[in-house]
């Protein structure tokens, strides 16, 4: 029984008389019972069948009419939707999943008095998700725990992602929408400050390709990608949205022109940059990668040289010994060649060009 996970508001708890009780089988096979701790039961009156759930070999013995309260949860959806969406086994057991039994006996808890306590034997991570699971609100008014760390962790992950989400649509992808009117289909953003000043020399700009980045001046943002588990749960987000090579960091970003050095012998003087570190993240959606990057064109031996290369020994070509013919020209036939080695022109005597290259630069696809 999967479901989707949500979670949503809280319920006042019901006063609640009858007891639920648990067994597991011995390895003798003798079925023992005991009762839990909390008293859970019928709320209404008016039924008194119970139902057994089984949880990781565990047998617990409920009253479905506990559930009744907390009405958002998906222990009530599932025995009191119409169609219900739980069906037995033939043992008339209803069988959950992925859970533990000391993780579902706290959940039970909730039905009680509106609280889950944390087990000591189980991490906050993995009471999350069953809160998640069966749609109960994950907060500091619904969870207790010993671990203070563990539990303002998850609600930090909690409450990234939904301001993340806010800052993705309300800043960055209207940047991302620029880029791509522009034809691009990948967007590089560099986070500064309300009052970082980016003042680049028009004569001298920056020659490291920052003059491609987009820039958002946010402070709450830069604040945000500041600490990397949000970082994370961000990167995550634009996964979940779609996108690819998703990259965030901190790097340098070039603001303003500290000075100009002239060398002896060269033209172009060097320009000195002041650089701060900001963070920046990068994300692409372009969808056929591998044919964008094919070179539509050849290299093909020039009619002016009669032997490129001796037996044995590889030519040397400079940029006036190969002609770039473009493939959809008529005018010249280019020597297709594929899959020649180096070996192969040895063997043959000569050299006969290089066929059309697929570039594949190194990347990390995130």
């Amino acid at each position: 029984m999967s479901l989707p996970s949500s979670s949503t508001g809280t319920s006042s708890s019901t006063s609640m008389s009858s007891a639920v009780s648990l067994s597991s089988s011995s390895s003798s096979g003798v079925s023992t019972s005991s009762s839990l701790l909390h008293g859970l039961g019928n709320v209404n009156g008016t039924n008194n069948e119970s139902i057994q759930l089984l949880v990781d070999n565990v047998n617990f013995v409920v009253n479905p009419d506990i559930f009744s309260s907390k009405k958002d949860t998906m222990l009530y959806r599932m025995f009191f939707s119409s169609p219900s969406i739980a069906k037995p086994n033939e043992k008339g057991q209803y069988i959950i999943e992925g859970f533990s039994a000391t993780v579902f006996s706290a959940i039970l808890d909730y039905f009680k008095n509106g609280i889950v306590k944390c087990p000591p034997n189980v991490s906050v991570a993995e009471l999350h998700e069953a809160c998640d699971y069966f749609l109960i609100p994950f907060d500091s008014s619904t969870v207790k725990c010993h671990n203070l760390r563990g539990l303002l962790h998850e609600i930090s992950n909690d409450g990234a992602k939904q301001q993340f989400e806010d800052f993705l649509d309300d800043q960055i992808l209207p940047q991302m929408v620029k880029a791509a009117k522009r034809g691009d289909r990948e967007c590089h953003i560099v986070i500064l400050l309300d009052d970082d000043v980016v003042d680049w020399d028009e004569e001298y700009p920056p020659q490291t390709g920052e003059e491609y980045s987009q820039i958002i001046h946010s402070t709450p943002l830069y604040r945000f990608f500041k600490y990397i588990e949000n970082r994370d749960v961000s990167k995550q987000v634009l996964k979940d949205r779609g996108l690819k090579k998703i990259r965030l960091g901190i790097e340098g970003f070039p603001t303003h022109k500290e000075k100009i050095r002239r060398r002896v012998g060269y033209r172009r003087p060097e320009v000195i940059y002041n650089y701060i570190q900001r963070p920046f993240i990068r994300m692409s959606w372009e969808k056929e990668e591998a044919k964008s990057r094919h070179v539509d064109f050849q290299c093909v031996r020039s009619k002016s040289i009669t032997n490129l290369s001796l037996d044995g020994v590889e030519s040397n070509l400079d940029s006036e010994t190969v002609a770039r013919v473009d493939l959809g020209s008529t005018n010249v036939t280019p020597n297709v060649v594929d899959n020649v080695t180096e070996d192969n022109d040895r063997n043959n005597g000569g050299t006969s060009g290089c066929a059309g290259d697929n570039i594949n630069p190194d990347s990390n696809n995130d």
